[in-house]
């Protein structure tokens, strides 16, 4: 559902030139069940004409959707001359072109291959980055060397680019496609980790340390932004492992001259093939031991065989006066050195071939993948949902940068001053990393900023201030607080080492609990523990397993000592290791010299004061047992009184119903009666209605006969009505009422 508005907002965009149509994939008995096994939803296909499916496997955000459908739709750009021949080579992403010429045929055999390939380059990567183009014109072609039509090219940077072998293997798009993927070079590498479980990250980290870089990305832009210019420009620099080679056979080497403390004699300093140049000052320090000696030699600033150079040295002409000497020595340091101190940046160049600490340089959207940024260090918090919150905790451009090495298990963070620009940053942030003896600073998971520990400590200042809290039964460590509370004197500190998914953890905390309890009386031992998950420490503190439990004694943190791991940890156990190794707590188990226990020492108070605490923790119990029993024989007595009130009850409803049963039938009797004496006053109803309707017809036949016969007759059958009035009418049955 939610990836179908963003999907709804790219199809009202490009509803005049893309056909969107949605497909019910779950319905069991659709075709598109039938034919395709989906592992997840929803799938994106994209048909090119009759090329396809194309499938996206971006995320699902309008902005990639659309850049993606874009990149289907227009899969080769037109190089119509030279310039645009070489701005479209002049990326650092990789370029392929294509030489067709289209004078015999309006649409040559070769141009639908390769316009295949590149949608081939499209079902592996989602963004595009390998750009397809495409030229018409001989002469612009001669510019990048393609004679021959129907020629593909893949431009490279660092090795010879190359003509695809039409010869070795079949022009086909897949194997175009595979050509350039095999041989095709890459300075920066996008990362999109899927947001569920994935491999993608270990799978890039354990090839070896990797830059990973942070930045804001708008997928609609077809060119690079300023951030993603300036990042791979110093990739590209980093891999020229040429210019390394150039500059060391050039006419001016990176050379230094020094001069000798007595400035008698000088001494020109140059790296040998394989040394990088070196700052003055150490230049400086190194050589001055050579400047006695006519002659030259070889020395190295430190055990790296990057640190090899040379040193020629010679005196001043003894002839010369002294002002000619003393005009001799500035004129020599200011023609040597003028045009042989090297920048920053032309030592980065060659760095990746030099060292075997090379870098990978990956990019991340810093949009989608703020979480990571936070894991590894970014300022801010990790559920801030807002880009004005992901701005702030980023740098003031809004990127963030972090060197992570999967093999020692390290990683560091760039800490950039608002003064320097990216550029220079990442140059020294990597060759920091690069030197034989870094000087970055390991970066510990968990740890706070150093302005937040101070407002930290400031604000738990004012609290105690206020009131006093009563101290915690386990205190909770962090990275920031490990060091100073572990490291307290004048305390014995027994640390739990654990982590949230360790189930045999989770099943050891109540016996903490309970040690803690036994210990709340003496502010000499203290426990810890410390989530080794969310919090690194430094080396010489960490653990290979969990649940481990480590004791620092006062006054002797160096005598640390790990619980034993063949040793249950029960309470017992733990009790007779801490009063064994403790400072405050001596061991009740040492031997006297006559061979007894010794039953007084500061050990067997404590016990002792234990013992008691038991005791009348135990005499509570008693009390408390006491009383229950108390309440469960009245509770008893309550209940059976309610069983003897429930039966009566029971007899009680059982004689209702008996009655209620009488009733209803004595109801149902009458009911029965009076239906009768229904049915018979009906029937009487219906009788007394028939004798009105004869009595009526009659009255009407005489009336009639009145009108019509003679009067002898008239009176004669009124004589019989009256007669038959006086007398009633036999059943309606019989032949005389008929």
């Amino acid at each position: 559902m939610a990836a179908r508005q963003e999907v709804q907002l790219v199809a009202k965009k490009l509803a005049k030139q893309v056909q969107f149509v949605a497909i019910n994939c779950w319905w069991s008995q659709g075709k598109c069940r039938r034919v395709n096994h989906f592992y997840k939803y929803p799938i994106i296909h994209l048909f090119y004409r009759r090329f396809g499916p194309i499938e996206y496997k971006g995320p699902f955000v309008a902005g990639y959707v659309e850049s993606f459908i874009l990149r289907v739709m227009t899969p080769l750009t037109y190089l119509p001359s030279r310039d645009a021949v070489l701005e479209f080579l002049s990326c650092h992403e990789p370029r392929v072109v294509g030489f067709f010429q289209f004078n015999s045929s309006p649409q040559p055999p070769g141009y639908t291959t390769f316009l295949a390939s590149a949608l081939q380059a499209l079902k592996r990567d989602f963004r595009g980055v390998v750009r397809f183009g495409v030229v018409t014109n001989r002469r612009v072609a001669e510019a990048i060397s393609l004679k021959e039509d129907e020629s593909v090219y893949l431009h490279r940077r660092f090795n010879s680019s190359l003509v695809f072998p039409r010869w070795e293997r079949n022009f086909t798009s897949r194997a175009v496609c595979n050509w350039v993927f095999e041989h095709h070079e890459s300075v920066l590498r996008w990362l999109q980790p899927p947001g569920t479980k994935s491999w993608l990250l270990e799978h890039e980290l354990t090839k070896g340390a990797a830059l990973l870089l942070f930045l804001p990305h708008d997928p609609l832009v077809s060119e690079p932004d300023g951030l993603l210019r300036q990042v791979a420009d110093v990739a590209l620099r980093y891999h020229s492992c040429d210019a390394q080679s150039q500059r060391l056979t050039s006419s001016v080497p990176c050379c230094h001259s020094v001069l000798a403390p007595d400035s008698t004699a000088w001494c020109d300093v140059c790296p040998t093939s394989s040394a990088r140049c070196s700052a003055r000052p150490a230049l400086q320090s190194a050589s001055e031991r050579f400047c006695l000696h006519l002659h030259c030699r070889s020395f190295a600033l430190s055990y790296s065989p990057l640190s090899q150079h040379s040193a020629c040295c010679g005196k001043f002409h003894p002839q010369l006066s002294n002002n000619s000497k003393t005009k001799e020595a500035p004129s020599r340091m200011q023609n040597l050195t003028s045009s042989t101190v090297t920048s920053s940046s032309d030592a980065l160049k060659g760095l990746g071939c030099q060292t075997n600490k090379t870098l990978r340089f990956y990019v991340l959207d810093m949009e989608l993948n703020w979480p990571l940024a936070v894991r590894l260090g970014a300022p801010g918090k990790g559920n801030s949902s807002s880009w004005r919150h992901r701005q702030a905790g980023a740098q003031g451009d809004g990127s963030f940068a972090a060197i992570v090495n999967l093999k020692d298990e390290v990683h560091y963070v760039l800490q950039r001053t608002p003064a320097a620009t990216l550029t220079e940053s990442l140059e020294a942030f990597i060759m920091n990393f690069s030197a034989p003896y870094s000087l970055l600073r390991r970066h510990l998971v968990g740890e706070e900023p150093r302005e937040h520990q101070v407002t930290h400590q400031n604000r738990s200042q004012q609290q105690q201030q206020q009131h006093e809290p009563p101290p915690p039964l386990i205190t909770e460590l962090t990275t920031s607080s490990f060091l100073p509370f572990v490291m307290d004197v004048e305390k014995d500190v027994l640390l739990f080492y654990y982590t949230q998914w360790c189930g045999f953890c989770s099943v050891l905390n109540h016996v903490l609990i309970q040690l803690a309890r036994l210990l709340q009386r003496h502010s000499g031992v203290t426990l810890a523990r410390v989530n080794v998950a969310r919090n690194d420490l430094p080396w010489e503190f960490m653990v290979d397993r969990v649940p481990s439990i480590l004791f620092f004694p006062r006054y002797r943190k160096e005598l640390s000592v790990k619980f034993p791991d063949d040793l249950p940890i029960t309470l017992p156990n733990l009790l007779r290791f801490i009063l064994k190794h403790s400072g405050s707590l001596p061991d009740t188990d040492k031997p006297s010299p006559t061979g007894a226990t010794d039953a007084s020492g500061p050990g067997s108070a404590v016990l002792r004061a234990e013992l008691e605490a038991l005791q009348r923790e135990v005499r509570t119990l008693h009390h408390a047992r006491e009383l229950l029993s108390q309440q469960l024989a009245q509770l008893w007595r309550d209940n059976r009184k309610l069983r003897l009130d429930a039966r009566g009850m029971e007899a009680q409803n059982a004689e209702l119903r008996r009655e209620q049963r009488d009733l209803e039938e004595r109801r149902r009797e009458k009911s029965r009666q009076l239906a009768e004496a229904l049915r018979r006053l009906r029937e009487l109803a219906d009788a007394s209605q028939n004798l009105l309707n004869q009595n009526a017809l009659l009255r009407m036949v005489l009336r009639a006969l009145k009108e019509t016969a003679e009067p002898e007759v008239v009176e004669e059958m009124q004589g019989e009505a009256e007669a038959g009035a006086e007398h009633p009418a036999p059943p309606a049955g019989s032949h005389l009422a008929s």
